[in-house]
C-alpha cells in the first residue's frame, strides 16, 4: 500500500513540475515520462533511471498511473514518453498518429493469484476464462483496479469472452495501482489478476498464492512509444527519444534480463527489444 501511495505522490509531484514548467519545458533538460505502476512497484525504474540521468545528463520525472491515464496524458502533450503495456491501445493511439515509434521492450506474464483456501476451486486452471467464470459462479471475492490500466483493459476482456459482465457484492474495485490492489485482494481474501513482476515485488507483503498461469492470452508485453510533439508546445520530443532509445538499446536489455535475478530467484522480465509481437 505504502509503495503504490508513494507512486500516486510521485506521479503528482511529477506532474506539478510539468505544469510549472509551461512552454519553456520543450527543449528543457526535463523528460516526462507516464508509466504504468507495474514499473514503479517492480523496482525497475528506481535501477534504470539512475543510469539514463548518468548517461545523458537529463532528468527523467515519472508520472505512474495506470496505463489508460499514461497514454491519454501523452495524448494530451502531458508527457514526453510513454512505456506501457496494453498493445491494442497503444496501436489505437499510434493509428492516431498521437504516438510515435512503438518499438517492444520487454515482457512477463499475467498470473490470477488467490487466497490458499481457494473458494472457488481454481488452482491448476489452464484457462483464464474459465477460472473467472468459475469465481463468477461461486460468488468468490475478485479485486479488480479498475482504473483503466492495461492490468484492468485485460481483465475486461477476459471477462467479455467470458460472457459474464463482473457486478455484485464480490466484485471489488480498488481504483489504485497493482501493489495497492494486491494488499488489499490479500486483506480481503480474494482473488486478483496481477502482472507477475509485481507479485514477486510484494511476496513477503502478501499471502496470495499463483491459481491460473500459462494461457496465452495473459501475456503482458511492454512497449515504449515516442509522444507526438504535435500533441502540444510543451513535449520534449528529443527528450522523449533519448529515453525510448535508452530502453531499447543493449546495455538497458542486459540489465532487463537480469533484474530481480538476486533478490526474488528469477528474473523479472523478459527483454525483448527489436522482436515483433508475432515472434514471442
Amino acid at each position: 500500500m505504502g509503495q503504490g501511495y508513494r507512486s500516486i505522490v510521485g506521479g503528482l509531484a511529477a506532474l506539478g513540475v510539468l505544469v510549472c514548467g509551461g512552454a519553456a519545458r520543450a527543449d528543457s533538460k526535463v523528460v516526462i515520462l507516464s508509466t504504468t505502476t507495474s514499473t514503479q512497484d517492480s523496482g525497475l525504474l528506481d535501477v534504470l533511471v539512475p543510469i539514463f540521468e548518468g548517461k545523458t545528463g537529463l532528468t527523467l520525472k515519472t508520472i505512474s498511473v495506470g496505463t489508460g491515464q499514461a497514454l491519454a496524458l501523452a495524448a494530451r502533450g502531458e508527457a514526453d514518453v510513454t512505456l506501457a503495456h496494453a498493445p491494442e491501445l497503444e496501436k489505437k493511439y499510434v493509428a492516431e498518429g498521437r504516438m510515435l515509434n512503438r518499438r517492444l521492450v520487454m515482457y512477463n506474464d499475467f498470473i490470477i493469484v488467490g487466497p490458499e483456501a481457494d473458494p472457488a476451486r481454481i488452482k491448476g486452471e489452464r484457462r483464464a476464462v474459465a477460472a473467472l467464470k468459475r469465481i463468477a459462479e461461486t460468488g468468490a471475492r475478485f479485486v479488480s483496479r479498475g482504473d483503466k490500466s492495461g492490468t484492468h483493459t485485460l481483465e475486461l476482456n477476459l471477462w467479455k469472452q467470458a460472457g459474464l459482465p463482473p457486478a455484485g457484492p464480490w466484485y471489488i474495485e480498488s481504483g489504485q495501482g497493482m501493489g495497492a490492489t494486491l494488499g488489499l485482494a490479500d486483506d480481503r481474501r480474494a482473488y486478483t489478476l496481477a502482472d507477475r513482476a509485481t507479485l514477486l515485488a510484494f511476496r513477503k507483503r502478501v499471502a496470495l498464492e499463483v491459481m491460473v498461469e500459462g494461457d496465452r492470452p495473459l501475456l503482458n508485453v511492454y512497449s515504449v512509444m515516442e509522444v507526438n510533439p504535435a500533441n502540444g508546445p510543451r513535449v520534449n520530443a528529443a527528450g522523449g527519444q533519448a529515453f525510448a532509445d535508452f530502453m531499447v538499446s543493449p546495455a538497458v536489455q542486459e540489465v532487463i534480463k537480469t533484474f530481480g535475478g538476486d533478490r526474488y530467484g528469477q528474473a523479472l522480465f523478459v527483454p525483448i527489444a527489436g522482436k515483433k509481437e508475432e515472434d514471442l
